[in-house]
This record gives C-alpha cells, sequence and structure tokens, in this order.
C-alpha cells in the first residue's frame, strides 16, 4: 500500500498536466486570437533575417524550403507567407521596440486552415517564439502541446484542436494572429521587457520520432511531418506589435498614402493626404539604414536609378516620431 498512494497521485497529475485546456479557435467564444484589422495592432514588423530550414530532417537530398522570402514577413498580414521548413528561424524587428503592457504585445500570424466539419480543428504548423531586448540573447514563451502523440499528424486532412495548444505561434486560422505577453518572460535574466527589440519565430519539428520538438514539459510536439517539399514548413505571414514605444505607425495597407509604381527601377512617387511642415521622408533599406532623406510634401518623388535591386522602407518622420510606413521595391 505504501507505494499505491505515490502512483495514484502521479497519474493523476499526468492525467491533468494531458487534459489541460487552453484558448480555442479563432471565432470561437474564450479565442484570444487578433483580427489582423484589429485596432490593437500599432505596427507591423519592418524587418526580417531569414535562415531557411530542410524541406525534411531526415532527408536533407531534398534541400531547403522555397516559397517566398523574408519580404514575405513584412507589414500586414496578407497571405504572402516565407516557409521556413524544418527548424527554419526568422527574426523580426520594428522601428520602435516594444513593451510590456497591458495584456499581449505582439502577435504571430500563420496561414492555418479550418478543419470544415468541426469549427474547434484546424491543419496548423507550429513554431517556437523567442524574444531579445539586444539582438544577441534571446528567451522562449514557455509552450505546451498536449496533442496525443500516438498517430503522427501527417497530411492536410490531420487537424488539431487548438484547446491543446499554448504560446506556439501558428494556432490560429489565417488572418488572426496568436499572442504573446511579455509579462510571462517578467524577472528573466538579460531581458528587458519593456525594450523588446527582436522577435524570432522557429519552426517546430513536428515528429513525434526521436528528431521531434519538445515542449516546456518534454513532450514531443505533433504537427504536420515530414513536410517535405518548397512550402513546407512553418508559414510566416506577419508580426504584429500590440505596445510599443513611441508613436503608433499605420500599416501602408490601412492608411490613405499611396506608393506608385510600386515595383519601379527609375523612381518613385509617394503621395500622403497631409503632411506637416516640419516632416521629413526617409528611404531606408530593411536594416533600418538611412539612404535618402528629404523634407516630405504631399506627393514625393524618390530616386531609385542608382540604389540596388531589392525591398526598401519609405517612412514618414515628424517631430512627435514616425507617423507612417510602407515598402517599395527596386528592379
Amino acid at each position: 500500500m505504501k507505494f499505491f498512494l505515490p502512483t495514484l497521485l502521479l497519474t493523476g497529475l499526468c492525467c491533468s498536466a494531458a487534459s489541460a485546456q487552453f484558448a480555442p479557435q479563432a471565432g470561437l467564444v474564450g479565442s484570444t486570437a487578433i483580427h489582423k484589422g484589429s485596432p490593437e495592432i500599432k505596427a507591423w514588423a519592418s524587418s526580417c533575417t531569414l535562415h531557411r530550414g530542410l524541406q525534411h530532417i531526415e532527408n536533407p537530398s531534398l534541400g531547403y524550403t522555397t516559397l517566398g522570402d523574408g519580404t514575405s514577413a513584412l507589414g500586414m498580414a496578407n497571405g504572402e507567407v516565407v516557409s521556413l521548413g524544418d527548424s527554419g528561424v526568422a527574426t523580426v524587428s520594428f522601428v520602435q521596440a516594444l513593451y510590456n503592457g497591458a495584456g499581449p504585445d505582439f502577435a504571430v500570424f500563420e496561414n492555418a486552415f479550418q478543419n470544415p466539419a468541426d469549427k474547434e480543428e484546424a491543419f496548423m504548423e507550429l513554431a517556437f517564439v523567442e524574444v531579445s531586448s539586444d539582438g544577441e540573447h534571446f528567451f522562449r514563451f514557455p509552450a505546451t502541446s498536449n496533442t496525443p502523440t500516438a498517430t503522427q499528424i501527417r497530411g492536410a486532412g490531420d487537424y488539431m484542436n487548438a484547446r491543446l495548444v499554448n504560446n506556439l505561434a501558428g494556432k490560429y486560422l489565417s488572418q488572426y494572429g496568436t499572442p504573446f505577453d511579455l509579462e510571462e518572460l517578467k524577472g528573466t535574466e538579460g531581458l528587458d521587457i519593456d525594450h523588446i527589440t527582436h522577435i524570432r519565430i522557429i519552426d517546430v519539428i513536428g515528429s513525434v520520432g526521436s528528431v521531434g520538438s519538445k515542449d516546456q514539459l518534454g513532450q514531443r510536439i505533433n504537427d504536420p511531418y515530414p513536410t517535405a517539399f518548397g512550402t513546407g514548413g512553418f508559414d510566416l505571414d506577419a508580426v504584429a506589435a500590440l505596445h510599443m514605444t513611441g508613436t503608433a505607425i499605420p500599416a501602408a495597407e490601412s492608411t490613405a498614402a499611396r506608393i506608385y509604381p510600386n515595383p519601379a527601377s527609375e523612381e518613385v512617387y509617394v503621395t500622403l493626404p497631409a503632411v506637416a511642415p516640419s516632416a521629413t521622408l526617409v528611404l531606408c533599406d530593411l536594416s533600418g539604414k538611412v539612404i535618402i532623406r528629404q523634407g516630405a510634401q504631399v506627393k514625393n518623388t524618390i530616386p531609385l536609378s542608382s540604389l540596388h535591386s531589392g525591398l526598401y522602407l519609405v517612412g514618414i518622420i515628424e517631430t512627435t516620431g514616425i507617423q507612417w510606413i510602407g515598402k517599395c521595391a527596386k528592379i
């Protein structure tokens, strides 16, 4: 009998952990999903460094994923994604630092789709999320996956229940971001939760075998595996800031500002509904380096002919901070 009680208690604890319930899928009562049009969103990621993962980590000969690139993760969530592949990594930053406010502080958008037969379920590809206040040292949100691991999730017909997943990006449907609250990392040595400069998204290897990723409890995270094609792994759409220092930056898609023609080879025009006399227009590369700075007008011309082909950021700066940011492509 002296062994019965501890064993019973242990069994009860394991069952409790395995049955833990978290917020449900987007659109259901109690969901924490953030819609891309939410007024809570203050800005979108303005730069991204990408390190692709393999299509199939156990078969490296297939090579790396191919869909999208780092620019696909910039700006408002729009369904244009970059596929990370097995353990692929995308590190994004904003024009200003994020801070720990009331409730969630940022949200990560993927392109999960719903099970047509059950609103609780969706085809989800998951990722760990880490943050840094210096761009060098990163700290992971404690993630939990209670999805059963007896059978490997594989194709598009295999669905998962969002109530069994917590602090893993990709939990919610396309156009809905998974929120993260910096308060959960309060007290972490080496991290200033009121000055977050970088967010890192790391694809989960969803294998229930030996190569699979584990959650904070040491449990295998069961999500689609293998995804041995160019669009494999976590599909990053966008990252939104909910609490950001300085002035809010509206997304280009949601303002009356226009950038045209876009893409362009010689010059690009930027028109604004109104502009303060002291405002400045800047053209930056994706690292944030200012290439062109000039006084802002209602209609602006930016010369591009001397620049290398690629994506650039256009910003309007006033005395109170950055007021607007958009993207233009040089071809």
